[in-house]
């Protein structure tokens, strides 16, 4: 959609974020003059870049993540010999607007809330590095012949959603007068014209009352059924959502088709509770506008007693004069300051939210029964293993038997029923379950936690 000021504005869109895959493990041997048994030298794989979505205040919309939405980060460079280790990727950071919310668009899980500049969340994480040959020196296998692969890196798409960050939201029925009533509060200039749906993007102002200042957003038109998708209310009713307070403005005079200024209010009321319950109790007041118009007296009195009965507040103002204006903005002014102390003090109180796509121990798995004799373990400690493992080097399988018979994997399958023969899958992979394999006087030996240098692991 256009602005008034021709530029595009965009607050939804999807993209297709993936990582970068992790580098390769090297397999070498030191060789020089005179050693003939240099020993292995293999380098470990770069760990392949994250993909960060990062809330940046000079992003005004979402507009560049509507023209393109493949992003790939860099992958990790493979290892060498001679114990060169691959250098990892940079990260690839995309910045979004405040008050953007990243969700998985296949499940619709809710990934971060980006509110305040500088906030950031990795949606998509870089593969590890695969281990070069050094590390899987033991006493009994001085030259080790296998390395690992890169881990693969994670792809997502995400559903992007900005939600204005706003202190008021100025809503009512098409031409109640909201983007006049802006223009009058703020330095912000609206197109403004005698018939339904002039606003067609949210108008953004800083109004200024006294030592107080606030942003105000002029949130087009609703009509009934905006909740449900009707008129242009479905696309910007969420913009609503972080206000501190909702200003209802109701045009006095009914408007050309004569409305009664009562049931706007209504309207507008029941579709605010129905895009969300929350919204029901949010802080609000009532602004009748038009005021300067001969014969608004009676309307302007109806609903000024409706307002008393409700306990809300009610201005009378035109925003053409500009009579009231001043007195609503010195309230909202004051308002929005209590509601925001409030919050504050509320988040001094909670702990910080940190952003995190994995829930759970990372070493955890689970046992499941996919037939008469298969199971499957799940568990992104023990896929990565198999993920990583040269499958067609004998060597490196015999050693991710051991690796999985000391994560304890053998005794949870005997323990979930399987025998001798039975087929055990893993990351898509199919084994043979072998219980002699619990009994392997090498499992000792193993070390399967990644270490970040040969010198290290001695």
């Amino acid at each position: 959609m256009k602005s008034e000021t021709g530029a595009t504005f965009i607050d939804e869109a999807t993209i297709i974020v993936r990582a970068g895959d992790g580098g390769g493990g090297c397999t070498s041997f030191r060789r020089e003059a005179h050693v003939p048994k240099g020993g292995p030298d293999g380098g470990d794989g770069g760990r392949g870049a994250d993909v960060v979505l990062e809330a940046d205040g000079s992003v005004t919309n979402l507009l560049e993540y509507r023209f393109k939405r493949h992003y790939r980060a860099e992958r990790g460079i493979h290892g060498r010999g001679e114990r060169c280790h691959g250098a990892s990727g940079t990260d690839l950071v995309l910045k979004v607007p405040l008050g953007t919310v990243a969700r998985d668009a296949d499940t619709n899980e809710t990934l971060a809330d980006l509110v305040c500049h500088g906030d950031r969340v990795v949606v998509a994480s870089g593969g590890h590095g695969g281990r070069g040959n050094i590390h899987f020196v033991t006493p009994t296998r001085r030259a080790p012949s296998f390395s690992e692969l890169g881990e693969p890196a994670e792809e997502r798409r995400v559903a992007l959603e900005m939600k204005l960050l706003a202190d008021v939201a100025l809503v009512g029925m098409p031409n109640a007068g909201k983007s006049s009533l802006i223009g009058r509060m703020t330095a912000a200039r609206p197109k403004i014209a005698n018939y339904p749906f002039t606003t067609l993007v949210p108008n953004l102002g800083v109004a200024r009352a006294g030592e107080r200042s606030f942003v105000i957003a002029d949130v087009p038109g609703l009509i009934e059924g905006a909740s449900e998708g009707k008129g242009l209310g479905h696309a910007f009713l969420r913009h609503i959502e972080r206000t501190a307070l909702i200003v209802q403005v109701v045009d006095l005079t009914g408007g050309y088709e004569a409305r009664d200024p009562l049931d706007d209010i209504e309207t507008i009321s029941a579709e605010l509770a129905a895009h969300a319950e929350e919204l029901a109790t949010r802080p609000r007041a009532l602004v009748g506008n038009k005021a300067d118009v001969d014969g608004t007296e009676e309307n302007s009195g109806r609903v000024r007693a409706l307002a008393e009965s409700l306990g809300t507040p009610y201005f009378e103002v035109s925003a053409l004069t500009g009579a009231g204006v001043d007195a609503l903005t010195l309230w909202l002014g004051e308002r929005v300051f209590e509601v925001r102390s409030s919050a504050m003090t509320d988040r001094e109180i909670a702990p910080e939210v940190t952003y995190r796509l994995r829930s759970g121990s990372e070493k955890s798995f689970e046992i499941v029964q996919i037939g008469d004799r298969a199971f499957e373990v799940r568990g992104r400690h023990l896929e990565r293993m198999v993920i990583m493992t040269e499958l067609a080097n004998e060597e490196a399988l015999a050693f991710l038997q051991k690796r999985l018979v000391k994560a304890g994997v053998e005794r949870a399958l005997e323990d979930a029923g399987a025998r001798d023969g039975d087929e055990i899958t893993i990351a898509g992979v199919t084994f043979d379950f072998d219980s002699a394999l619990a009994r392997d006087p090498e499992v000792d030996y193993i070390e399967d936690e990644p270490v970040d240098s040969f010198e290290e692991e001695l």
